[in-house]
């Protein structure tokens, strides 16, 4: 059965604004052409009929573990004040790697409506470090003026496992403890999805929605609609499926109406 998602509605489709390289120390560049571009491609998807957008630093590379730099971190709340302002569908902040604390800043900053968190409640290596739990996220947005979705990656892409693992632990005790609002499901890379089983035997555990985070397409989309609770989609909606690219109008317009025919049927 699916569940509504407060804020972003019945299986949402969530496209991502993959942001330049932003200004930090030792790199400055023109954030008026970032900003620009950025209302740009989030006005494509808003055009195109998606329900929220969601605003990542992709093109940080490579990424610190928890945190960004102040040029960068400005920069991103300019950015994400400017698209908030210009759009009328809710706007997401996923800080890389895992600057939760940050991302949570922007977000009550730039009035955006939800944040999404790559670890929230596991203990995770990657290449940029050690991905550790962040349990105090949830202490920041209880006591905030407003509510802020968490939306929370489990086993997420990029990153491994330390020790054993059983995802029905971790799963429950993050959902107990932490509170996220939604967990995101992903596939070991950017641009590959997780298999529907998993994403269902997912979203039996959890009992609150689930979105499926990486790998969504128009040929698979169909294979997700009754296990998934929504879709976060970045790289298919480019130009050449190429993650840096900019985004492909008409791709992001047969996506949503595919997805709009299989919520009908």
């Amino acid at each position: 059965m699916s569940s509504k998602i407060p804020i972003l509605g019945e299986k949402p489709l969530i496209g991502v604004v993959h942001l330049p390289p932003l200004p930090c120390w030792g790199r400055f560049v023109d954030l008026d052409r970032i900003i620009e571009y950025a209302i740009n491609e989030a006005k494509k998807l808003e055009k195109a009929g998606f329900d929220a957008v969601i605003l990542e630093n992709y093109g940080d590379k490579p990424y610190n573990v928890d945190y960004i730099d102040d040029f960068q971190l400005a920069a991103f709340t300019v950015i994400a004040s400017s698209i908030v302002e210009e759009l009328n569908i809710p706007v997401g902040v996923n800080i890389l790697r895992n600057a939760v604390k940050q991302a949570i800043a922007v977000a009550f900053s730039s009035r955006a409506s939800f944040i999404r968190v790559n670890n929230l409640c596991e203990l995770r290596y990657s290449v940029e470090g050690l991905l550790e739990p962040v349990p105090n996220a949830t202490r920041i947005l209880d006591i905030l003026p407003r509510k802020i979705l968490l939306l929370a990656d489990v086993s997420v892409k990029h990153s491994y496992s330390l020790g054993e693992y059983r995802l029905e632990n971790i799963l429950l005790d993050c959902i107990d403890r932490l509170r996220p609002d939604v967990i995101v499901v992903t596939g070991e890379k950017t641009g590959e999805a997780p298999k529907p089983g998993y994403v269902a035997s997912v979203k039996k555990l959890a009992k609150i929605p689930v979105v499926v985070g990486s790998g969504i397409n128009y040929d698979n989309i169909g294979a997700f609609i009754d296990v998934a609770d929504g879709f976060i989609v970045g790289t298919y909606l480019k130009i050449n499926n190429i993650t840096d690219n900019p985004i492909d109008p008409r791709k992001a317009q047969e996506l949503v109406k595919k997805l709009r025919n299989l919520k009908r049927e």
